[in-house]
Parts: structure tokens; sequence; C-alpha cells
């Protein structure tokens, strides 16, 4: 083989390299050498579980879901009448198989749509906190409750719906600022062995809940299939992600002190003119004095808003009521 390099060669370049072949083999297997005490770190990677998203994106993830904890939290406390709280235990990435496997035997198990996004996503509720909740709408104190082991009857299922449908809302809501999507629900199953939405060995991330209810505690997780999140996950950068979420939020904030202020009242006062007089020409007034003004009777007037000079105006009358005509912005030191 003529590409075959002789001992020369190889001496040559490892020579290039910086140091000897046996130094360069043992730094290259991790076992000390020059090549290991290069400061280059080595890491175990496994090929069956490939990192596909980066660990900037995994904490995108978990500061918006984060977002959506607080949200469904208090959608959920409100409808219940009762303090709920959800807060996120992690976020992690597994195959398809591994989080399917994790999970109880019957659970609630939803399927959800992601419009405009292709793919589906899962949430799953642990019936450790399913069945308080569903007792909680029944009336029930949830305090000697017994968890059943089976799947959810058709009653219970229309009051989960309540839930799942907040839940919906609160993911839509949190998502949006991200990407406009939406999320719906397709079907409800109670084993998780018989949904098939990837393959087994698909990459997914899983985004870990508790919500405690009194004194009851159950998780809730959120699988999302590394296909759906693809066409999104430059996105999900930590930086244009803290950027974005920033200015929504001054926007909102915007938005929410110009809907107060357009609602607040404010006082008015037009001014006719000035004048000065001594205290016992003012104790002297009768009905039908004339005060003297050093205004014109063609001079604008100005009205002032909470004591500040806003505009000129005119006296005139409007159906039968007194009423002033704006005519321009008045200065700030104009006289009165």
């Amino acid at each position: 083989m003529a590409n075959v390099l002789d001992q020369s060669e190889i001496d040559a370049l490892v020579e290039a390299m910086g140091g000897d072949a046996d130094a360069l083999l043992a730094g290259g297997a991790g076992q000390g050498g020059e090549a290991a005490d290069s400061g280059r770190d080595v890491y175990d990677y496994d090929f069956r579980r490939p990192e596909r998203v980066s660990k900037d994106q995994m904490r995108a993830l978990e500061g918006l879901h984060e977002n959506f904890a607080r949200n469904f939290g208090a959608s959920i406390s409100s409808f219940l009448r009762s303090i709920v709280e959800v807060t996120v235990a992690g976020v992690e990435q597994l195959t398809y198989s591994e989080f399917i496997y994790s999970l109880p035997n019957p659970t609630c198990f939803n399927l959800l749509k992601t419009e405009p996004l292709k793919g589906q996503v899962c949430l799953e509720i642990s019936p450790l906190i399913i069945y308080p909740i569903i007792d909680r709408l029944l009336g029930g104190a949830s305090e000697d409750l017994y968890v059943p082991q089976r799947a959810l009857t058709d009653i219970e299922l229309r009051l989960v719906r309540q839930i799942l449908d907040r839940a919906l809302a609160a993911l839509t809501d949190t998502w949006s600022a991200l990407t406009p999507i939406r999320f719906e629900l397709t079907e409800t199953e109670s084993n998780p062995h018989l949904v098939q939405i990837v393959a087994p060995t698909e990459t997914v991330v899983i985004v870990g809940f508790e919500i405690k209810s009194g004194n009851r505690t159950g998780t809730m997780s959120f699988c999302i299939p590394f296909a759906v999140i693809e066409p999104i996950i430059n996105q999900l950068g930590t930086q244009s992600w803290l950027t974005h979420e920033t200015q929504l939020e001054g926007d909102a904030v915007q938005q929410t002190l110009l809907s107060n202020v357009r609602l607040a009242k404010v006082g008015l006062r037009a001014f006719l003119g000035e004048t000065t007089m001594t205290l016992g020409q003012l104790m002297g007034l009768q009905v039908g004095d004339v005060i003297r003004t050093d205004k014109r009777t063609g001079h604008e007037l100005i009205l002032q808003v909470e004591g500040r000079s806003k505009f000129a105006c005119r006296l005139g009358r409007c159906r039968g009521h007194r009423a002033i005509l704006l005519t321009r912005q008045a200065k700030p030191d104009e006289l009165l």
C-alpha cells in the first residue's frame, strides 16, 4: 500500500506534534502524559443516548417551564379554591423507551398535538395527585383518600379534562413567548406502553414537575421529542430567550400602565384671568359687582390639568352648557 507511513515519517509527525509517540498514546487513552496535562477534559459519551440538546438549551427549557409552573399553579389553585404548588423538579434527556418504562401503569397519559410544529408531545400526571384532585372536585377533603390502581372512568376523565384545559392554556401562553404554538389534547390513555409517538431509541426531553396540594404530593412529566423542537432549537439559546422574555415583560408592563392611566380621573381648570384687590375690596363685594381683569375679552384662556398649563382655549356654550374649545397647546410658562 503506497499510503502506509514508515517509521521515520511517523517520528517526524510525532515530533511536529510536540511530543513522543508513547506520551501521545498515553494521553489519548486518558492515562496521563503531555496530552492529558494540556488542559483538555475527557468525557464518557454514550452513543446509545446522544445528548442532542445543549446545556444552555436545557437551561432555557427549564426557565420556560418555571414560568409555566407558576401560571398553572395559580390557575388550578383558583379553580380548586385550594392552594396548589407546582414546581419544576428537573429537566433531562432520555430515550423514549426509558421514559415510558419509568412511568407507573396505569396512569393519566395524555397525547398533545403542537400546531404548527409537527409531531406529538406527552403530558403524564401521576395517579398519586390526580385522584386527590378528582376527590377535591367532588367535594372530598382528600385526607384519607385511597388511590386505586385502575384506569380513570369516563366521569373522572371529564373532571380531569378541566385540569388539562388549564394546563394546555398555560403551556400555550408560555410557549407563545418563544414561538407561535397551540397545544391541543388528542387522546388520553391509561397504559403508557400502548402509546408509541416516536421510535424507542429517539431522544426526548423530559421536564419533571412536582405538584403539591395539601398533604398530597405527586408528579407530572412533560415529554418533548427532539424531532418536535428541532425546527426551533436555535431559539432556545439562553441569551436570546432572556432578551425576548424581558422585551415581552416590558411590553406587557407598558400596556398595563397605559390601560390604568386611561381610566385615571384628572382635574381641569380654565382661568378667565388674574387681578389683585385689597382685602377690604374683597369683603365689600356685592352681587352684581364687576371685577376687572388684565385679560381682554377676545384673548384665549389657559386650561390647567392637575395644576399644569396644558392648553389654550376659548369660552363658549354647547347644548345649553358652559363649554371650552381647545385651540392649541399652551406653553409651560405661559401667563394665565
